[in-house]
This record gives C-alpha cells, structure tokens and sequence, in this order.
C-alpha cells in the first residue's frame, strides 16, 4: 500500500468550498454494484471533473478526503473502490486483507467500473472537461484510463503509477504499450527514489508517448520516495505542495473557460 490507514492527503482544508458529499453505489457497466465516494464543488456547475483512482487499498478515507479538497477547488470529484467482485460494497477494517483480493481484480473489470464512473461525471455536466488521477496501482490505471474510448478523458494523472513492464499485481498492462492508443494529456509525477520506477522507466514511458504524439509531462522529483504524497511526511512538504500545484495547474490549462 501507498499510506499508512492514518495518513491523510498533504492539502489544506477549504472552508465552504465543497457543496456536498455522499458515500454511495455506483452500478458498473456489467451491473456490479461498486462503492463510491462522491464530492461536488461549491460552483453551480463545476466546467471540471475528476475521477479518483485509489492506490491498492482501494476506497480508503485517505482518498475521500481527496475528494473533498477537488471540491475545494472547484473540481467535482469521484473516488471508486476496486473490491465489489470479491469484498462487496461494506466499509472495510485495517487488516482488510488486501493483498488476496487485489490479486483476484481484472482490468476488464476495472475497464467497467471506470466507464461508469466516467458516464456518472460526464452526464452531469455534459461537455466539461474530464480527468482521471491515480496514485501506485491506481496510478498505472490512471494512465490506462487515457485509452478510454467513451467517455474520453481530458486529461489523466499518474502518481508513482508503474508505467512499463508486466503488473505486480493483478493483470493491468503497461501504459507505455498502449500508448498508440491514449488521447488527451498526461500528467505523471514520480519519487526520484522510487526503486520500483527507476529513470529508465521514465525515460521508456516518455519516448513511447512521444512517439505517439500524446501531450505530456513527467516528472520525478529528486530524492522523494514512493507515496511522497502524505501530510505525514513532512520532509517532503515542498514536493507535495509542488505536486497538487501542478495538478490544478494541468486541470486549468486542459479546461475550457467558458
């Protein structure tokens, strides 16, 4: 897992900036109910949405918090969990055994949660811009996510999300491989001191997605761990704080202002 169960995301609260929260199911394209969290923004209509990709945790509060600090912002936010097939829909314990029921997740079905996701945001707001941000497994998702043919993302961005070779876990492909086949922008953001995304992945990721002529931004910043992106860690305030200013920035610059 990327965070400890108390960890929380390294973003100031906005007071009265989210309009209103709610746990819920969302109903995937193959008819499996998946626990959700949703977050909407003060902003009558939000021009933005975001769909949260958690790390292999799944729907932690970590992520809901997230959730709530998009709306801040003024970005209607979604964060889904990955374990409806094998867990069910229930809040889950600490010693959630995580590990046996990741290994069981299918990236057809991760396909369908996300597309009904996707189709939730899209459909409240036809026309605004859509983005996908993920961190470790859900990172390589949030890559993957850039192949969605309908709806298609605006944007998707990764966090320390492995971009190359076979999964750990699971069975998700490399998203340089499929390359060819993303749109929009790509936005990924590494530890320099990552030891399970090394440079040369990096470097790999970059020229595929170059070669495909997908608009993008990698960056690793120097000496940060895996899962830098923590309150905890205060050693790595400033990359944190750098980190969610290039997010909002990269959601500002692929939404449209009017």
């Amino acid at each position: 897992m990327c965070f400890d169960p108390h960890d929380h995301p390294p973003i100031p609260a906005v007071e009265g900036g989210a309009y209103a929260h709610r746990d819920f199911e969302l109903r995937s394209t193959d008819g499996t109910p998946v626990r959700a969290f949703e977050a909407r923004a003060a902003a009558v209509a939000s021009r933005s949405a975001m769909l949260i990709l958690p790390d292999a945790r799944g729907l932690h509060p970590y992520y809901e918090e997230l959730a709530l600090r998009f709306a801040e912002a003024g970005i209607d936010a979604l964060a889904i969990d990955y374990f409806a097939r094998t867990a069910g829909t229930d809040e889950r314990a600490d010693d959630f055994p995580l590990m046996e029921h990741l290994a069981q997740t299918r990236w057809v079905n991760l396909q369908a949660d996300i597309t009904a996701a996707a189709s939730m945001l899209d459909g409240a707001a036809p026309g605004r811009a859509l983005f996908a941000m993920g961190f470790c497994f859900g990172g390589r998702l949030a890559f993957l996510t850039a192949t969605t043919p309908q709806p298609q993302f605006t944007g998707v961005i990764g966090f320390y999300g492995v971009p190359v070779g076979p999964p750990r876990i699971g069975d998700a492909p490399a998203p340089a491989e499929l390359a060819s086949q993303m749109h929009g922008a790509v936005l990924g953001l590494f530890g320099g001191a990552d030891p399970s995304i090394p440079p040369e992945s990096i470097a790999e990721f970059e020229r595929a997605l170059a070669a495909a002529g997908v608009p993008h931004d990698l960056h690793a910043y120097p000496g940060a761990p895996h899962s830098f992106f923590d309150r905890k860690a205060v050693e790595f305030a400033a990359e944190s704080a750098d980190a969610w200013g290039r997010v909002l920035g990269f959601v500002a610059a692929h939404t449209p202002t009017s």
